[in-house]
């Protein structure tokens, strides 16, 4: 069930009605959990049964951690919780990956393998909630917290609609205490909600696919050397059109979660405003980047044994986290490069970062320019569906090969431009800001224009919409 639909929109006023109804916490939790089983269902409904798998097992393992003093008895718990998640994600999200690369190995060595057709469906959010239900198990083992008391807490935490399939990866401290205490939106709540949900479809459907997927289609899609103004701007449009897709769907999520009295915390704060990749990875995907920060590179070390293996644990972190996104090696090339600038950061950060040159504006600025520069050079790797694209989009965009083939007409040039500017200036002007304050200091009628016209653009470009990018991660 996708939030730009019809059919999530009947759904929702159906789960608000219930949820506003004078029934007691208890059955008002059931009916959430019971919505958030059938919003997951709605996609293919046998694989409701491999997120009560995980949800039953991080459950028992969970709550024999915490009571269990033996270390290698625990050890062994937190294993099989590990094992039943990791597992899962491996042979729905990785299978087809490591069968084409085994045979490509065999081949390399003359042993002729033939593979078998691989048609396993991808789970839809898998990549989300075995990292949620993994943390759960993770905090108690290293006694960061104890389990919930509750089976239906725990299991709508697991399950809890807004942020199930594409996130926010929600830590269970975060939100288990939550369902502890009736919650019911206040009318600001509600308010506030709506226009979360407002702006996120707004970044979607008017500005994500109504505005910049054609153009990074046509551009990604070409299998030719494109001129270097195309190339540049396919890549600009997929930047933006995959920040207002993923943005607009975690901003939709925590506007549902708080229409139903429940915070959800921030994924994005305008992060093609970061001065360096550090600044980058605090504002995209916080999320995940801190739970990569916290479940992962620290425990490998993080930066507390040397540089050489602080860079490599910087290295290693990335380069999963590309495969987190998908089964292919053009992700890993993208988290590899984000590894590197993170690791060539700290080293320059060392050597040249002291005095108070870098802390003025203009130095700041170029740093974010170059840091804007890098980061759409990694989204070709991204979105580029092989290698041989990739390159080809490289080569173009960093010699400047005037040979190449126009795909865009002049009206993708002026939108794609337009947009680009217009979204780096409210990056930069947001920078240091917050929504709701920026909302509180801005005058009603205006706020209520805006909001109108958001509404107006999201009705008339519904026909455009399509699933969130990030559903195929």
């Amino acid at each position: 069930m996708l939030f730009n639909s019809l059919t999530f929109v009947v759904f929702f006023i159906i789960v608000l009605l219930l949820h506003n109804a004078p029934f007691s916490w208890r059955i008002k939790k059931t009916n959430l959990l019971i919505g958030s089983y059938i919003f997951y269902a709605a996609w293919n409904p046998p694989f409701v049964i491999l997120l009560w798998l995980s949800t039953v097992v991080d459950w028992f393992v969970a709550n024999k951690l915490y009571l269990e003093t033996r270390q290698a008895r625990r050890r062994m718990l937190l294993f099989v919780s590990i094992l039943v998640n990791l597992g899962m994600l491996s042979y729905f999200k990785y299978g087809g990956f490591i069968l084409e690369n085994f045979q490509a190995l065999m081949a390399s060595i003359g042993i002729d393998y033939r593979a078998p057709d691989w048609n396993i469906v991808l789970q839809v959010g898998i990549s989300f909630y075995t990292f949620q239900t993994m943390a759960y198990s993770l905090d108690v083992y290293l006694k960061r917290a104890a389990p919930a008391k509750s089976f239906l807490d725990f299991a709508l935490f697991v399950t809890f609609f807004p942020q199930l399939v594409a996130g926010p990866i929600v830590r269970p401290t975060q939100l288990i205490p939550q369902f502890k205490l009736p919650k019911v939106a206040t009318r600001q709540q509600l308010t506030w909600g709506f226009a979360l949900i407002t702006l996120g479809l707004f970044n979607k459907i008017v500005i994500a696919d109504g505005l910049l997927s054609q153009a990074a289609e046509k551009v990604f899609g070409a299998s030719e050397m494109l001129h270097p103004l195309d190339a540049w701007l396919g890549t600009l449009a997929f930047a933006g059109q995959i920040f207002c897709d993923f943005a607009g769907y975690s901003t939709t999520a925590i506007g549902v979660a708080l229409c139903l009295g429940f915070s959800l915390p921030d994924n994005f704060r305008f992060p093609y405003a970061a001065v360096g990749f550090s600044d980058f990875w605090r504002r995209w995907h916080i999320s995940l980047s801190s739970w990569l920060r916290d479940y992962l590179y620290i425990p490998l070390g993080g930066n507390r044994k040397g540089n050489l293996r602080t860079y490599a644990n910087l290295m290693t972190t990335m380069m999963l986290g590309g495969l987190w996104h998908g089964a292919s090696w053009t992700f890993v090339v993208w988290g590899a490069l984000h590894g590197g600038f993170l690791a060539l950061e700290r080293w320059l950060a060392k050597h040249f970062g002291g005095g108070t040159f870098w802390k003025r504006w203009g130095p700041r600025f170029v740093l974010a320019l170059i840091t804007y520069f890098l980061v759409n050079i990694t989204w070709v790797f991204f979105r580029a569906q092989d290698f041989a694209t990739a390159w080809r989009m490289i080569d173009t965009m960093l010699t400047f090969n005037m040979d190449g083939k126009k795909v865009l007409p002049m009206i993708d040039v002026l939108l794609v431009t337009g947009v680009t500017v217009v979204m780096l200036a409210i990056h930069w002007f947001m920078r240091n800001r917050y929504l709701h304050d920026v909302a509180a200091a801005t005058p009603r009628w205006l706020l209520a224009g805006a909001w109108g016209l958001m509404l107006w653009l999201i009705i008339i470009s519904q026909g455009q919409s399509s699933a969130f990018i990030y559903f195929q991660f």
